[in-house]
């Protein structure tokens, strides 16, 4: 039997752990702003908006500079390399002006997904070259979390051992090196909801790689009270036939997570994995109010989910500015009441927050 070496301090263990409690705080969840410059230029594209750096600065600044009640129901702000350094239009530089509302700053540290050869499409993430020097820089620059995104899929041959084996011990070693440098590290296995699996089969998939996810972080030592995970909610392929309540949603995904997850991991953000604005929230809701024993906070980790609306009232006019940060506070306040079980619909749902957001295959 191999002897563990002592990895992290007391001291290291204690500010990490504090970190992830801090972000997922009842009623707190995380903003998801670290697309990539294409995938920004995507979004822009669809409200005829030209993608260059003052475009993305503009938006972004919109999100960061929210009325400052929104910490009660974020948490967490996950930036892009480029957003780190960017500033207000006063000069404040954007992890400062999120700080000072209480709200922790994250980063993007994973360099984009790379094919696995030999499997059926399959990718594994590349980084890790570079990545203890990086996370390093972040800390030093604002930066107290990270994340890192493996991506896998299901058809009738996916995901292979090799990609579950690949990119679990990939999440393991970029969590690992995260924590090393004082950053708590959310560690993503996304199941892409490509295809047309049913619940069962996604729930099935989902199982396998969130325990071989566990495994391996146990393998390298990572110190699972400083980690955050997340996850996709269990979900039909977006071509299933067959319609699923947010009640089944929420008894397959609590089902999967209490068989996989250990009870010493603080929180569980789940991506939104394209369902639309309401759709993510219904089913968080769903989630948290599920019959079954839950040791942790399960919230989100929402990029076009909390963004979709106040994207559409912007639509790159500065007179629209007020009304697309209303927009972004709004959905914000509904996610921060699923993540307890208390977002009652109203009924009277936004049009764009209703719109399906899946995009095949979707990169960041």
């Amino acid at each position: 039997m191999t002897h563990q070496f002592v990895a992290l301090t007391p001291e290291q263990k204690k500010e990490l752990s504090s970190i992830a409690q801090r972000i997922v705080a009842p009623g707190k969840g995380i903003l998801a702003a670290d697309e990539s410059v294409g995938t920004m230029g995507k979004r822009l594209q669809k409200i005829n908006v030209e993608n260059t750096e003052e475009h993305r600065r503009i938006f972004r600044q919109l999100l960061f500079s929210t009325d400052a009640s929104v910490s009660n129901c974020i948490g967490g702000v996950i930036f892009f390399h480029e957003t780190l350094y960017q500033k207000s239009d006063a000069g404040v530089l954007f992890p400062k002006l999120v700080k000072d509302k209480g709200i922790i700053v994250g980063i993007k540290v994973d360099k984009g997904t790379a094919p696995l050869a030999g499997t059926d499409g399959e990718t594994t993430t590349q980084g890790l070259d570079g990545l203890a020097e990086r996370c390093a820089q972040y800390k030093k620059d604002g930066a107290d979390f990270a994340k890192w995104r493996c991506v896998l899929k299901i058809s009738d041959s996916c995901p292979s051992t090799l990609s579950i084996m690949e990119n679990a011990n990939v999440l393991a070693r970029y969590a690992s090196i995260c924590q090393q440098n004082g950053l708590v590290p959310i560690v993503e296995p996304e199941i892409l909801p490509d295809g047309d699996h049913d619940l069962k089969r996604c729930q099935y998939a989902t199982e396998k790689v969130l325990a071989a996810v566990y495994k391996a972080l146990n393998d390298h030592h990572v110190y699972l009270e400083g980690t955050l995970l997340k996850p996709n909610m269990v979900t039909a392929g977006h071509a299933c036939t067959k319609k699923y309540t947010p009640q089944d949603i929420a008894m397959a995904t609590v089902t999967a997570l209490r068989r996989t997850v250990p009870a010493s991991v603080p929180g569980i953000c789940f991506l939104s994995g394209g369902q639309s604005e309401e759709e993510a929230s219904v089913n968080l809701n769903a989630i948290n109010l599920c019959p079954l024993h839950k040791p942790w906070k399960l919230t989100f980790s929402y990029g076009r989910a909390l963004q979709a609306s106040a994207l559409s009232a912007w639509g790159g006019k500065p007179g629209n500015i007020e009304a697309s940060r209303k927009a972004f506070f709004e959905r914000a306040k509904i996610n921060g009441l699923a993540s307890k079980g208390e977002y009652v619909p109203s009924g009277k749902t936004d049009t764009h927050a209703s719109q399906s957001l899946f995009t095949e295959s979707y990169v960041y």
